[in-house]
């Protein structure tokens, strides 16, 4: 689908311009916010009593198979579940911030996450335009 910026409601406001960029700076911080770091899940996991794998169990195996072996127990399921719903939360907070900031209509229509992106390089690309005239 391709958008015409110019049936869009023209604006010359540069902070509208200002203000679209600096949603989508924030919706990237959300979702770098909502992840944890590797290294700090893998001590959580690395020969946890309560995930039921033992040091001791481990100390034989390959490192493919201690790995197949720690995701295989309920905690790290759980874990990662509340992990990837988290991420997605914060991916879909983005998605509607950004819906917000652009102009469309009618001003109620429903895009999807892909219409989204695309209208808002569009938007993007007239705002510069409006900025450099």
């Amino acid at each position: 689908m391709v958008y015409d910026i110019d049936a869009i409601i023209p604006t010359q406001n540069a902070a509208l311009a200002r203000s679209t960029t600096a949603a989508v700076a924030m919706g990237m911080e959300a979702m770098n916010a909502a992840t944890t770091s590797v290294p700090a899940r893998r001590k959580a996991y690395a020969a946890d009593p309560a995930a039921g794998v033992q040091a001791s169990d481990l100390a034989g195996l390959s490192r493919e198979e201690r790995r197949r072996r720690r995701r295989a127990t309920q905690k790290y399921r759980t874990a990662h579940a509340t992990r990837e719903r988290i991420r997605v939360e914060a991916f879909n907070v983005a998605f509607s911030e950004l819906r917000k900031l652009l102009p469309t209509l009618p001003p109620d229509k429903k895009l999807s996450k892909i219409e989204i992106l695309k209208l808002a390089i569009c938007y993007i690309a007239y705002l510069n335009h409006v900025l450099e005239t």
